[in-house]
């Protein structure tokens, strides 16, 4: 099912495209997992082809692309943060597996770590979700949602190891 408000056309244009997630986020329900779902084949495809210092210096790039590239296509749509952006998700999710192994159980953890803390959006990221305007407003409490769920990996590995 596709997205009433926002019409797959848009898609045609490479902004929109990556903005929508490659099309993720124009599903009806759940655009934002969507848009993480649809990150996972990037995911993969950059952790097996760069080492781990090009795969953060990538992802940092694409965050701060995205920063544009949201504002573009929310100006396009005429809604800020409309849920059918979504690149702010994928950004997100390739934060949250910065220098963690490319193992499923990784992936999973990232991706529940992730999706919880976007949707609950506590303290900070809540702040930048209610306060932040534009493509930064979009993409800053994605950003810190990815951070802090690649921040609560890195402590369980760490917190693992210390009792080992």
């Amino acid at each position: 099912m596709v997205n009433p408000k926002v019409h797959p056309r848009l898609l045609v244009n490479p902004i929109h495209f990556l903005a929508l997630g490659f099309g993720s986020g124009l599903a009806r329900y759940a655009p934002g997992t969507f848009g993480t779902l649809a990150a996972l084949p990037l995911l993969w495809l950059l952790h097996t082809q760069l080492s781990v210092f090009n795969y953060a210096a990538v992802t940092l790039v694409f965050a701060v692309v995205g920063v544009w590239i949201c504002h573009y296509t929310a100006n396009a749509l005429g809604v800020h943060d409309h849920p059918a952006i979504v690149w702010d998700e994928v950004c997100g999710i390739l934060i949250a597996m910065v220098a963690l192994p490319l193992t499923w159980w990784n992936v999973l953890l990232a991706f529940a770590l992730f999706r919880f803390f976007d949707i609950v959006k506590p303290g900070p990221i809540g702040w930048c979700d209610r306060n932040l305007h534009g493509g930064l407003g979009i993409m800053v409490d994605d950003i810190l949602a990815g951070v802090a769920a690649g921040a609560t990996l890195h402590l369980g590995y760490a917190l693992l190891n210390t009792f080992q």
